[in-house]
């Protein structure tokens, strides 16, 4: 989304023609879901992808001819995934897209999106409202753009009537993309900072893996050599240093779009950084406690260190938050296989929500002498 945002007010700036094709909603089986964007350009090509298939040709064809229209106004399209699209190419998923085209040239969107891609890049995340329908004081196309706090920030018609604030989700509670009363809300969720404590070669692993599914990645050791731009080229931060002070210099700056992962080389440094997050639990930050903390480990570990913290204070309702053993069950044996299942937890949390992800054997805490 941000790569195709920063090409859309590129083109925009330029004034070269486009239209702006964004999935508004979805029923069924589809090979992408609302929010979904691609860029058709008049010489035919594209940027990003609704899923391909026939269907993406054929959205492709059809937004060529809203450019060509002498009006260029904005409509909207409806594909079915059945026979009719893809038998060739195995596109029969069952399901029906809806699609907003938006041939984009105007002072307003201008603006606009130059707006949103900066929402877009500073990660704090947003909201547009587009409309799906005439309804005065909103026409088909027109859009409204909210920031984290719900506080509209720009739009490209001339209104932004009451009840477009009153369908609005907070996106604290990590809402899905919803078609209201000919309204299209398309929430982009803040971005997730993963804290990996641990510079070994699981964090090595997981740090690359992370931030090839979106995740910004911040690494804490207490090894110079280990905690480097080389060994995590992609780290937006690498803090030196024993594990407790560093770790409560940060905590500070934690909310609830950070993720915290303790993957040490050994069983005190483990326990002396989970003390410190889980505390956050049951002390949380300004921010709000972090969104995920997870530690590595068998069961007979976890449970020792778990007996360790209840001594030192930490609450039993903080240890139930804490993802021990983390990721999913996959049979994983290999660092890079550990790694997987680790952020396919990490992708299950942040796009679904902690309390649904697939159920793992956990220590249990009523096993925990008080």
């Amino acid at each position: 989304m941000r790569d195709l945002l920063t090409e859309l007010t590129a083109m925009l700036h330029d004034r070269r023609q486009c239209v702006y094709c964004v999935l508004i909603e979805t029923r069924g089986s589809t090979p992408q879901k609302a929010g979904a964007g691609m860029l058709v350009l008049a010489d035919g090509s594209q940027r990003g992808t609704l899923g391909g298939g026939c269907v993406e040709a054929e959205v492709r064809q059809r937004a060529l001819a809203v450019l060509n229209q002498p009006d260029r106004r904005p409509e909207i399209q409806t594909f079915h995934l059945d026979d009719d699209y893809g038998w060739d190419d195995g596109l029969i998923c069952g399901g029906r897209m809806s699609v907003v085209l938006d041939p984009l040239s105007s002072t307003p969107s201008v603006e606009y999106f130059t707006r949103l891609a900066a929402l877009v890049q500073s990660g704090h995340g947003c909201t547009e409202a587009v409309a799906t329908a005439d309804a005065p004081p909103l026409h088909i196309g027109e859009r409204v753009l909210f920031d984290s706090a719900g506080c509209v920030v720009a739009q490209t018609g001339e209104s932004v009537p009451d009840f477009l604030l009153a369908n609005l989700k907070p996106l604290s509670q990590r809402p899905g993309p919803a078609l209201v009363n000919g309204v299209a809300y398309l929430p982009i969720l803040p971005r997730i900072t993963l804290l990996i404590v641990g510079a070994g070669h699981v964090g090595q692993a997981v740090a690359k893996l992370a931030t090839d599914v979106d995740f910004d990645v911040w690494v804490v050791d207490d090894r110079e050599r280990f905690a480097s731009a080389e060994r995590f080229p992609t780290a937006l931060r690498c803090v030196v240093g024993d594990i407790g002070p560093c770790l409560q210099t940060i905590m500070p700056e934690l909310t609830a779009a950070h993720f915290c992962l303790v993957v040490t080389r050994g069983h005190n440094h483990d326990e002396e950084a989970l003390f410190h997050l889980a505390r956050l639990f049951d002390h949380p930050p300004a921010g709000g406690a972090p969104g995920y903390v997870g530690m590595i480990g068998s069961k007979r570990k976890i449970r020792m260190i778990f007996e360790d913290l209840l001594a030192k204070g930490i609450s039993p309702e903080a240890l139930a938050r804490v993802h021990a053993p983390l990721g999913l069950e996959i049979g994983s044996q290999t660092v890079p296989e550990i790694a997987v299942s680790i952020v396919a937890e990490l992708i299950a949390c942040r796009n679904i929500g902690t309390t649904h992800i697939p159920p793992r054997k956990k220590v249990v805490l009523e096993t925990v002498p008080s």
